[in-house]
């Protein structure tokens, strides 16, 4: 049975996200688009994993990762997920990894 990312250890955590790397590497070498995608995905949370969510605050916003000039602005967090609205799209609740969030310099 697999462990859930919320059991790793840190290093264990390390040795995922590399592998996951790889794999993504690999998948996008050979031009499978759905497995590199789902890849990209569990890096993600993979590495939401490794930060501390007490690092990010209700009614801050953030900038999102991989998506210039989009930001987001949480509401509350559960676990490693941020719930809360893009910026451009304020009736539209959803939860992003915190790894997906970045302090913002222009907001």
């Amino acid at each position: 049975m697999e462990k859930r990312y919320s059991e790793y250890t840190e290093y264990e955590l390390r040795q995922e996200i590399s592998q996951l790397v790889e794999k993504a590497r690999k998948a996008e070498q050979l031009g499978i688009v759905n497995e590199y995608a789902v890849l990209e995905r569990k890096m993600v949370l993979a590495k939401a994993y490794l930060l501390n969510p007490d690092h990010f605050k209700p009614e801050e916003v953030y900038e999102i990762e991989g998506d210039p000039g989009r930001y987001f602005k949480i509401d509350y967090l559960n676990g490693v997920f941020a719930w809360g609205v893009r910026t451009d799209e304020p009736h539209k609740e959803e939860a992003l990894p915190i790894s997906l969030l970045k302090q913002s310099e222009s907001m």
